[in-house]
């Protein structure tokens, strides 16, 4: 799924303001990610899409989540496997 894909709306939280932020539902199950260590609270959730990754935190969920193209994603996890952040 791509970002176009998606169906974006106006948030609540952008006011009268022309500077607004739009967001959208990512129709699809969230896991718990592979790289949490041990029992910590401090890990993020993924959601694969067709074209597209979403992650979000996984102790503030209500604050929605991050989505990002699949070249992103496999750049980012290769930068992580790597240690080369």
């Amino acid at each position: 799924m791509r970002a176009s894909h998606l169906t974006w709306f106006k948030s609540s939280y952008s006011g009268t303001s022309s500077n607004c932020v739009e967001v959208a539902h990512v129709p699809t199950g969230f896991r718990t990610s592979s790289y949490r260590q041990g029992r910590s609270q401090n890990c993020v959730e993924v959601a694969d899409t067709p074209g597209a990754s979403a992650v979000r935190d996984t102790r503030n969920r209500h604050l929605g989540a991050l989505l990002f193209d699949s070249a992103e994603w496999r750049a980012f996890l290769s930068a992580t496997k790597h240690d080369t952040l």
